[in-house]
């Protein structure tokens, strides 16, 4: 049986790694999925991809009017959401002595300000017993010299799906978190300028990982849909580390 028929699944982000891990796995389920992108032709190919049961919309987070067309776009073809799943971020290396004002700010708008409007904008069509599954990051957890500014933006998110746990739970919808640790992503190799310094990157994370590889983006997304599931219907408010125990042991 199919855990997820009939319903109506938004995924950010979801033209590579986690998010089209996650689309594809929903899609199986029975559900039908509309993924976001910032750029087309990864966006066209994703849905290639999935394959069935897909919408993709083009657009960036940060910009409340690129929310606002996709939103639109989901009530015209469908009505109603079920399930939101914010995946889209953005990540760079840059010490704190080096991170300019514009790192600063386009770091938190994707981050934290286009997931907070990401899901504010879902709640007028988000249907009673739903659930949203934001994706943050072990990294919030850590100390880590190279990413003061992702680590406080996933900080934020963390805290974003407490409130809304509290918020939300008159309304029957389940909040929770997903933090994944180092995933196998395009997410690496875009932090890095050369193949060298991405395997270099590679090789660290494991080194700092208590099961010693690196993370699939089928295992972050299996997290995801168990947290939309009514398989965690006694779930709120929580944060799931997927990290090989890295923020745990």
């Amino acid at each position: 049986m199919q855990k997820f028929k009939n319903k109506v699944v938004l995924i950010t982000g979801g033209s590579s790694g986690i998010g089209l891990a996650t689309a594809k796995k929903f899609v199986a389920e029975g559900a039908y999925v509309f993924i976001t992108g910032r750029r087309q032709a990864e966006l066209d190919k994703a849905v290639k991809e999935i394959g069935t049961n897909v919408t993709g919309v083009q657009g960036d987070i940060s910009n409340l009017q690129d929310l606002d067309k996709l939103y639109a776009k989901i009530k015209a073809e469908k009505g109603s959401i079920d399930i939101v799943v914010p995946c889209a971020a953005y990540v760079e290396i840059v010490p704190t002595i080096g991170v300019t004002s514009e790192h600063f700010d386009k770091t938190f708008s994707i981050n934290a300000k286009g997931t907070f409007f990401t899901v504010q904008k879902a709640l007028p069509m988000l249907n009673e017993g739903g659930a949203i599954v934001v994706v943050a990051s072990g990294i919030h957890q850590k100390g880590v010299p190279i990413y003061p500014t992702y680590s406080a933006s996933k900080a934020a998110v963390r805290s974003f799906v407490r409130t809304w746990a509290a918020d939300l739970m008159s309304k029957k919808i389940r909040v929770n978190s997903v933090s994944p640790g180092p995933i196998e992503t395009p997410f690496i190799d875009g932090q890095t300028k050369s193949k060298e310094q991405a395997e270099a990157m590679r090789a660290r994370f494991i080194q700092i990982t208590p099961m010693a590889r690196l993370g699939e983006a089928d295992e972050v997304a299996n997290a995801i849909l168990f947290l939309a599931s009514s398989d965690a219907s006694f779930t709120t408010g929580a944060d799931f580390p997927i990290d090989g125990g890295a923020t745990q042991l």
